[in-house]
């Protein structure tokens, strides 16, 4: 049997998403390196058309830059993508805020990766804000090709409960593969990746505590809980700083900070290369994620993977991937979010902990990634061939069962 011709659709790199530039990255090298003989994968994505910003005054623009986003996104991209229909045996869209690029392909041979339910929050029954229709319109057609593909894969079971539960797939046509953690997460010195930390972030200070956060500035990241949390820490330990990785504080964040007088001990960096990003983690006295809603929580994983004590929201995908190996807090109760931070700042970390810690983040691997997602293309491929022949189609329920990771 030949191989399968997969095409990986990733996001525009320009869009500014680097854990889903991650996934795509990092599934396409797994399935090059372990299933090349079954799986011919090609990581596709048309050229970002600039008419708006390329030159003049326009170039920094972000209402322009916007426009160029949508018209990429919702019209280039899928005008391209339908050029290339017969080309591909299957096609699996890595980012499911695309969804909308399955409405021009083959629904039989379509899968899509669900990293949480934030492309749909606009839609929903529960959602607490209004919006307009334009972004309902969007919305309703990303909905629309996430419906329409053949097979959702979850990172989480957490996600895949809550497509179930708002009745946006069915169950017998969604499987949970958990993203994998890159090799550079590790407790083990890497002197360029180390020296390189210490050139941003300075010489650590045998005394200092850096407290690490990395995540974007979006709502549910909850920085202003972050915020004030930090904000109650080092007024135990006033040598502790707060690093944060993923851009700079929005302007509410840097008002909030300044009214807490803790602006000063606020480190922001952007998004690091990978080795680089491990070397802070490694500095971490302890990592928080004060989030109200993760669909993964790529953090928590690779902090663990890096032997360091992480304090998290306590909702149901944070105890999922962290385990036991993670303090978990109620979203909002800042109190409890100093106490239980302190306290694991003023205790020695022992070697069972920092073991535990690898050992739950070590369940996440690309390769297990890459081998069930296999297993899910194999599947897809075989209901579609059988549906062309007119021969009885099977479900794919089982297929659902054994992409739980264990």
């Amino acid at each position: 049997m030949s191989a399968l011709k997969v095409a990986l659709a990733a996001d525009y790199s320009q869009e500014g998403w680097p854990s889903m530039d991650l996934v795509a990255e990092m599934l396409a090298t797994s399935l090059a390196r372990a299933h090349s003989d079954s799986v011919e994968t090609s990581l596709i994505r048309p050229r970002f058309a600039r008419p708006l910003t390329r030159f003049g005054a326009l170039a920094t623009n972000k209402s322009a830059f916007n426009a160029e986003r949508a018209l990429n996104r919702y019209v280039l991209y899928p005008l391209w993508l339908r050029r290339l229909r017969e080309k591909f045996d299957l096609f699996h869209i890595v980012d499911h805020s695309y969804s909308h690029l399955a409405n021009y392909l083959p629904a039989d041979r379509t899968i899509i990766t669900c990293h949480d339910l934030d492309a749909f929050r606009t839609i929903l029954a529960s959602s607490p804000r209004r919006h307009g229709a334009i972004v309902r319109a969007i919305s309703n057609t990303v909905l629309k090709g996430f419906r329409r593909a053949a097979m959702v894969t979850c990172v989480s079971r957490a996600t895949r409960d809550a497509i179930v539960a708002q009745g946006l797939r069915p169950a017998a046509t969604t499987v949970v593969i958990a993203n994998g953690v890159d090799s550079a997460m590790s407790p083990e010195r890497d002197a360029s990746a180390d020296g390189e930390a210490e050139r941003i972030l300075g010489r650590r200070d045998g005394d200092a505590i850096e407290i690490v956060h990395v995540g974007s500035t979006e709502p549910r990241k909850r920085i202003d809980l972050l915020l004030q949390v930090f904000a109650g820490i080092s007024q135990k330990f006033p040598a502790a700083r707060l690093i944060r990785v993923g851009g700079g504080l929005l302007p509410e964040h840097r008002r909030q900070a300044s009214m807490l007088g803790i602006e000063h001990r606020i480190v922001t960096m952007p998004f690091l290369e990978r080795k680089v990003l491990a070397a802070v983690y490694r500095r971490a006295a302890v990592v928080l994620l004060p989030s109200d809603a993760e669909g993964f929580a790529l953090p928590v994983v690779e902090a663990l993977a890096c032997g360091r004590p992480v304090v998290a929201s306590d909702i149901p995908v944070l105890r999922e991937v962290g385990g036991d190996a993670v303090s978990c807090c109620r979203v909002g109760a800042v109190s409890a979010w100093i106490e239980t931070t302190c306290a694991l700042l003023a205790q020695h970390q022992s070697r069972e902990q920092v073991s535990a810690r690898i050992a739950q983040a070590a369940r996440f691997s690309w390769d297990i990634n890459a081998a069930q997602t296999v297993d899910v293309y194999r599947a897809v491929a075989e209901m579609a061939a059988r549906k062309e022949a007119g021969t009885s189609v099977r479900s794919l329920a089982p297929t659902a069962e054994q992409g739980e990771y264990q």
